[in-house]
């Protein structure tokens, strides 16, 4: 059966919600949420999105982020991907971490805004976690209060809370005990919003489908076009031949990591695209990106030689 479409547009505001497979645990210690956090941060500089607020449960997550591209699934692959890669490796496990696809609501701001945060920030303490929401510390709502919350966008938050710390933590307290469900409302399963907020929207989504099969082939030649430039420009600095960067066997075997790692930065392939141009697993991909990414930290001259190989991008 086919996927349902998802709504992508720029300026776009979701309320963004992943479940844990079989709705077990996704996050079991302080440094899997921390180690989530760092995966939002890289996603945000790679995709160019502003997060307004989040909640971490153990098995689940909820964020309300806008988008300035319309790239909100490439995102949302990025961050799930990527910390599936690192709990998998850390708890020795494989397979799937999260339930199916991440959920997307798209959502009318000016409407929503203050009850989306309010039902996220209100989760712990309905979940029975805490009895009052700035208990929590995986959630944004001390951001919201007077604390600095460096994974959220403090700035475009006060241009649309409307309100003062004070005001807002009344107003949260008030909803405690109180059955207010916001996304009751939600239509299609994916829209939040006024009647004219949701025809506007289902037109952008009816363009938006029509419009598929030209941008999908614009994208490839985009693609293949990045992938040129970045294999052609790993092979000169290994000064290996391009079937042996595909080989299985590649050697060293570094110069295919660094290639995906490229790849992954610069391109829109996906992690399976990836993995079809050197004959590995989707899921071998994102361990290869991430294995780079980490080392780069620590390992100056691996830091040089990527360097090197992006200063010698020739399109």
């Amino acid at each position: 059966m086919a996927r349902p479409y998802r709504l992508e547009s720029e300026n776009c505001f979701y309320h963004v919600i992943s479940r844990g497979d079989d709705r077990k645990r996704i996050f079991v210690r302080g440094r899997d949420y921390e180690k989530f956090f760092d995966y939002i941060a890289a996603a945000k500089d790679k995709f160019r999105f502003f997060l307004y607020a989040y909640c971490l449960m153990p098995n689940h997550y909820h964020l309300l982020l806008e988008t300035t591209l319309p790239n909100i699934s490439r995102t949302m692959q990025y961050i799930n991907g990527s910390y599936t890669t690192y709990y998998n490796t850390k708890y020795q496990r494989c397979g799937h971490l999260f339930q199916g696809r991440f959920k997307s609501i798209v959502v009318e701001r000016a409407s929503y805004f203050l009850e989306l945060s309010r039902y996220i920030h209100l989760n712990p303490v309905r979940a029975k976690l805490v009895d009052a929401p700035d208990e929590y510390v995986w959630s944004s709502y001390r951001g919201y209060i007077g604390s600095t919350d460096k994974n959220i966008d403090a700035e475009q938050i006060e241009k649309h809370l409307g309100m003062v710390c004070r005001q807002y933590h009344r107003f949260v307290m008030a909803g405690i005990g109180k059955e207010v469900d916001p996304l009751a409302k939600v239509y299609a399963g994916f829209l939040l919003g006024s009647t004219r907020f949701i025809k506007d929207k289902l037109r952008h989504l009816r363009e938006q489908i029509a419009s598929e099969e030209v941008s999908h082939k614009d994208a490839l030649m985009d693609n293949e076009v990045i992938q040129g430039v970045i294999i052609d420009a790993v092979t000169r600095s290994y000064k290996i031949s391009l079937a042996d960067l595909r080989g299985r066997r590649t050697r060293p075997m570094r110069a295919k990591q660094v290639a995906i790692y490229l790849l992954r930065k610069y391109s829109a392939l996906t992690n399976r695209e990836i993995g079809e141009e050197f004959c590995m697993q989707y899921s071998a991909v994102s361990k290869a990106g991430l294995n780079i990414e980490q080392r780069m930290k620590d390992d100056r001259k691996l830091r040089h030689e990527v360097d090197e190989i992006i200063s010698n991008f020739e399109v």
